[in-house]
């Protein structure tokens, strides 16, 4: 099944993602997994083929492409590369770089967007504080002006590709509480006092690294800040938007790849003389599976589709909805998934377990479920 706003450009994509993905993930993604960890050299391969430049301007790096190739290129790496977490940490600068594209320099462009695009540097976003959580008006990460650089003091947790990163896009506080005092510092890899206090170890999403990053006293140059000082929680909020869309349509393709494995092993599995797809109960958890993902793929879809025509007022609130509904998809579709092959789902040897890891963090990921409630409590003027 496809987004309805996909066209021949959009096959193209699919295409270039699934061939890659079969030839660069799926082969290893289960050992990876395992692991915790892909090979480094990954993103200069995805970054030769095209791969990490899909929706970015070709003038810095990219291969063109709109939210929508975005959303169907990210769909076919997880569907034939079978391994969430490879995606998902190939996939970083896809939160790290948009607010430096959208209100970086020229400049900033050349040093930290076109080498993630067209060499496979690594990047990474940095908002979620140890005692912070969703609040990002209340960080609490201090950076303080001294002549040409910003000392910044403090620390960032759950940050995904944190330990192998080249450079963090990382909310700090220059000015006053609230929304008024945050601004983005980009934080290079080797600054003195910049440090990965430890790698996490976390219950899905194995194959990507997370970490908590330490800041003790760690000078940055002001030319390594994005927009206006004190200007970024704008920009922060603008980004949750796209992220969040981006979070919904990894769990309509993890959904899907469940209710794959689903079909398949119905189809094969034997139980008092006939297939699992002779039972009538099989039949109707599949039927439910495909019912729930076909409507959060339309929604998904819409708020792209919304997105794309430049309807800003609408998104924001359309894209929590988006993601609430696509979430609690998920988990019922790999919780089904998991139920229909019974004990074998059950065993870390079969995908459909390591999908039902993978699907707990995305109520959680990118806003809560309660915080998209608020989100959406806003726009609707209640």
């Amino acid at each position: 099944m496809a987004y309805l706003f996909e066209s021949e450009e959009h096959a193209a994509i699919r295409a270039t993602a699934r061939r890659f993905a079969q030839t660069h993930i799926a082969p290893h993604g289960a050992a990876w997994e395992e692991d915790e960890e892909f090979p480094i050299e990954l993103y200069r391969t995805a970054a030769a083929a095209g791969i990490l430049g899909v929706g970015y301007p070709e003038a810095i790096g990219g291969q063109g492409g709109d939210l929508g190739h975005v959303l169907v290129a990210s769909e076919e790496l997880i569907l034939a590369g079978r391994s969430v977490g490879t995606v998902v940490g190939l996939g970083t600068h896809g939160i790290a770089l948009p607010p430096i594209v959208r209100f970086g320099t020229r400049e900033q462009h050349d040093r930290f967007v076109t080498p993630c695009l067209r060499e496979g540097k690594i990047s990474a976003l940095g908002i979620t504080e140890p005692g912070g959580g969703s609040d990002v008006a209340g960080l609490t990460t201090r950076a303080e002006r001294d002549a040409d650089h910003y000392v910044v003091t403090g620390a960032k947790t759950f940050i995904t590709s944190g330990t192998r990163a080249d450079f963090v896009t990382t909310a700090v506080r220059t000015g006053g509480p609230g929304h008024g005092g945050v601004s983005l510092l980009v934080i290079e890899k080797g600054t003195p006092g910049f440090s990965v206090s430890k790698k996490l170890k976390k219950t899905g999403w194995w194959a990507s690294d997370t970490a908590e990053l330490h800041f003790d006293g760690c000078r940055v140059p002001i030319a390594n800040r994005i927009g206006p000082e004190h200007g970024a929680f704008p920009m922060i909020m603008m980004n949750f938007a796209s992220e969040r869309l981006a979070l919904a349509g990894q769990c309509v393709a993890i959904a899907e790849l469940a209710y794959r494995e689903s079909i398949s092993y119905a189809r094969e599995r034997q139980a008092f003389g006939k297939a699992l797809t002779g039972f009538q109960v099989t039949r109707h958890k599949l039927a439910d599976m495909a019912t729930r993902i076909a409507a959060a793929r339309a929604l998904t879809g819409e708020v792209a589709t919304r997105a794309l025509r430049g309807e800003h007022a609408q998104v924001a609130g359309l894209a929590a909805m988006a993601k609430n509904t696509a979430t609690d998809m998920c988990s019922f579709v790999c919780d089904q998934a998991v139920q229909i092959h019974g004990g074998y789902g059950y065993m870390r040897e079969t995908l459909v377990e390591r999908l039902y890891r993978d699907a707990r963090l995305y109520p959680i990921g990118g806003g809560t479920r309660e915080i998209m409630n608020e989100v959406i409590s806003k726009t609707e003027g209640y």
